[in-house]
């Protein structure tokens, strides 16, 4: 006779499309079609399909930051069926920058695994002139424009919100904050002209660094990025301790069962080793990365540790 819990285990771990009548598995992205978070859902979507279900969707929840996203996530049923890919700054920022987080990143969600990781980079666009070159030379030009002063961002409560503050303070400026809902409008009005500057992941740089129609004056990891090495950090300009990495990482709902978690995890794992995978995450700027669910959980852990007092440092709070 089967024992229970190896039946239960055994169902758990099946193809989940088929515990599901037929319903394929989908996957949420709380920001919009065409940037980094959107581009790396699809992928993995693409990698799962004949290995998780034949059809595996990404599912645009845009808004708030990403929070919409995962309040969907949160109220779907912990059956595998639902999974969203998402920044880190949404379960280690966003709990000490909002007062009324509709969910609780400790309890309310499961970290499955990470995807990638990706450093963020400070640049500018037309508005500013060709003769700045670095961060010390746009904090010049930003204090002798004051009303043109200004930076964007993916969203308020995100990682590049606070790394841009950092910058503010730390070069003594008085920089205007705008929050975008994602990095591709953030970046549309940066190229043209609408904005001075923005802090986004590197790989929303890429793209467009060839043009000129933006200048990457810095990035935020401890040293150069591979994929734009003639471009020093902040800590090389003299901006100590501005360093920020942000993961990309797969979640399920809380009470997911733990071998569809280990399933999830193992595909996600599988997905980061393929050569047509590191190739599509290296044009986002993007490094592969492979954890456990308890490594990634743990990372997850000391990243919100370590932003809580570069939040309370900001002055940021919002209700929303």
């Amino acid at each position: 006779m089967i024992d229970r819990r190896h039946l239960i285990a055994t169902l758990a771990a099946l193809p989940l499309a088929t515990r599901a009548q037929g319903q394929p598995p989908r996957i949420l992205v709380g920001f919009p079609a065409g940037g980094s978070v959107d581009t790396t859902a699809r992928r993995f979507a693409e990698f799962c399909r004949g290995k998780l279900a034949e059809t595996v969707l990404v599912e645009q929840k845009v808004g708030a930051g990403g929070r919409i996203a995962i309040a969907g996530l949160k109220d779907a049923a912990a059956d595998g069926q639902t999974l969203l890919i998402s920044p880190s700054s949404m379960f280690t920022i966003y709990p000490h920058a909002y007062r009324k987080l509709a969910y609780n990143p400790a309890a309310d969600v499961i970290p499955v695994a990470p995807l990638a990781l990706s450093t963020c980079g400070f640049g500018v666009g037309p508005m500013v002139p060709a003769t700045v070159k670095t961060l010390a030379q746009f904090a010049d030009w930003a204090r002798a424009n004051p009303d043109k002063a200004a930076y964007a961002s993916p969203a308020a409560g995100a990682m590049p919100h606070f790394l841009g503050n950092q910058f503010e303070h730390a070069a003594g400026l008085k920089l205007t904050h705008a929050p975008y809902r994602g990095a591709a409008p953030g970046m549309q009005d940066l190229m043209g002209g609408q904005i001075a500057s923005g802090c986004f992941s590197i790989g929303d740089f890429l793209p467009h660094l060839a043009s000129g129609r933006v200048r990457l004056l810095g990035v935020t990891d401890k040293a150069r990025s591979r994929f734009a090495p003639d471009v020093p950090t902040f800590e090389e300009q003299g901006f100590k301790g501005i360093v920020g990495v942000e993961s990309y990482g797969l979640f399920v709902p809380a009470r997911t069962p733990q071998a569809v978690v280990d399933r999830l995890a193992e595909l996600a794992r599988a997905a980061v080793r393929e050569a047509a995978v590191i190739e599509a995450l290296g044009k986002l700027g993007f490094e592969p990365l492979g954890l456990a669910p308890a490594d990634y959980a743990r990372r997850l852990a000391a990243e919100r540790d370590y932003w809580g007092p570069v939040v309370k440092a900001s002055g940021f709070s919002s209700e929303d």
